[in-house]
């Protein structure tokens, strides 16, 4: 698969095969997503990979909106997306290097995210990225240390629907020249 095929065929994925994922497949999309590019390459972005039943069903039933939770029980995985604070958006010093502060590191990350997902694409896996649920109690469930920050969810496993293209905005809409 191509990059261009990759991104234009890459959907959220909300149905899932109960098929387990690969640990060495999950190794090789986390190898691959860690190319993504970073701020003065400080490479911040972490990922737990959650099977276990019990903690998934604690997600599930105590920190997560019904919406999300519905994903959450059927998936044979869920990656929790941390980062390392304090390290990208900064100088040396400790000085904000932008006016954008700390947020630059959500970018990294996302970016990071999309990496990811494009990479579990290419192995056949789906993937949904989550951004509602109680942070701290996941991240207290999770025992995420405390330089770390935990900013999304994502749902991984082989794709048990295979969704629409959704409608796009036309490049006349997302571009202007000056």
């Amino acid at each position: 698969m191509n990059t261009v095929e990759c991104i234009k065929t890459r959907r959220s994925i909300r149905k899932y095969k109960p098929d387990k994922v690969d640990h060495t497949l999950l190794e090789s999309i986390i190898s691959t997503a860690s190319y993504s590019p970073s701020w003065k390459n400080t490479q911040i972005t972490r990922y737990i990979a959650i099977e276990d039943t019990s903690i998934l069903n604690k997600i599930v039933n105590d920190f997560t909106p019904e919406y999300n939770a519905n994903i959450i029980q059927q998936l044979p995985m869920l990656i929790a997306v941390t980062m390392v604070t304090g390290r990208c958006g900064f100088e040396r010093d400790g000085s904000f290097s932008t006016k954008k502060e700390d947020r630059w590191q959500m970018f990294d990350v996302g970016v990071s995210c999309q990496s990811f997902c494009l990479a579990a694409h290419e192995a056949g896996l789906g993937t949904v990225i989550m951004g509602i649920f109680d942070e701290d109690g996941i991240s207290q469930l999770l025992n995420i240390p405390e330089e770390q920050e935990l900013v999304a969810l994502i749902g991984i496993g082989y794709p048990n629907i295979d969704p629409i293209v959704p409608k796009k905005k036309s490049v006349e809409d997302l571009l202007t020249y000056k």
